[in-house]
């Protein structure tokens, strides 16, 4: 069994065989109080995991999945990401006094472009019609950042999740665009699904 260290480095491991079932150990990182994953079960075959990923072909090589056969239903997928920055560059985004003007304007327009054209930056992502691409931000104080949510909907045959995650993302660097002037020490982050609803998979959302 082979496993990926934190600095890119191939460890082995032992199978421990207890009881005639093979239980398999993964490591991460080199000390003893590193933290372990412990399957009851082998891990799958190559071959088998090949035939269960829709993006990768028998032959291992990457494909756009074929969803002609799918259902066209409606679909709807929830982002959220976060901005950190000074409390001071906060103060001025709020009071929109910092050189460049209006900086959650361009964010949100941004933002929607950006969740319209998913399918040129992704390279398997379809392109698909939405229906409606909402963002939201807010201040966060107590956090010194600006949340950012962004819903997106369609009714088609594959989901908006990339399609949501993408427009939070390209959202939050309109927004460091905007402020890097007087903050270039910006952290981007928190950036994940949270809610996605439609398709044969159904609903799921994140817990807080």
């Amino acid at each position: 069994m082979e496993g990926i260290s934190p600095h890119g480095e191939v460890e082995r491991q032992r199978e421990r065989v207890a009881g005639g079932d093979r239980k398999i150990v993964l490591s991460v990182g080199h000390s003893s109080a590193a933290g372990k994953l412990t399957l009851d079960r082998p891990l799958p075959s190559v071959k088998s995991m090949r035939r269960k990923l829709s993006h990768v072909d028998g032959r291992g090589r990457v494909r756009m999945v074929d969803v002609s056969r799918k259902k066209v239903t409606a679909r709807e997928a929830v982002a959220r990401g976060r901005v950190f920055m000074q409390r001071g560059t906060l103060a001025l985004l709020e009071a929109k006094t910092h050189p460049k003007g209006d900086a959650l304007a361009a964010a949100h327009i941004a933002g929607v472009m950006a969740a319209k054209r998913t399918s040129e930056l992704i390279p398997l992502a379809h392109p698909l019609i939405l229906d409606g691409v909402d963002m939201a931000f807010s201040f966060d104080h107590e956090r010194a950042s600006v949340a950012i949510e962004a819903r997106v909907r369609t009714r088609g045959p594959t989901g908006v999740e990339m399609e949501a995650l993408t427009a939070v993302t390209v959202a939050a660097l309109t927004l460091y665009d905007m402020l890097k002037a007087v903050d270039r020490g910006m952290v981007l982050g928190e950036i994940a699904l949270w809610e996605k609803r439609g398709g044969r998979s159904g609903a799921y959302r994140r817990r807080a």
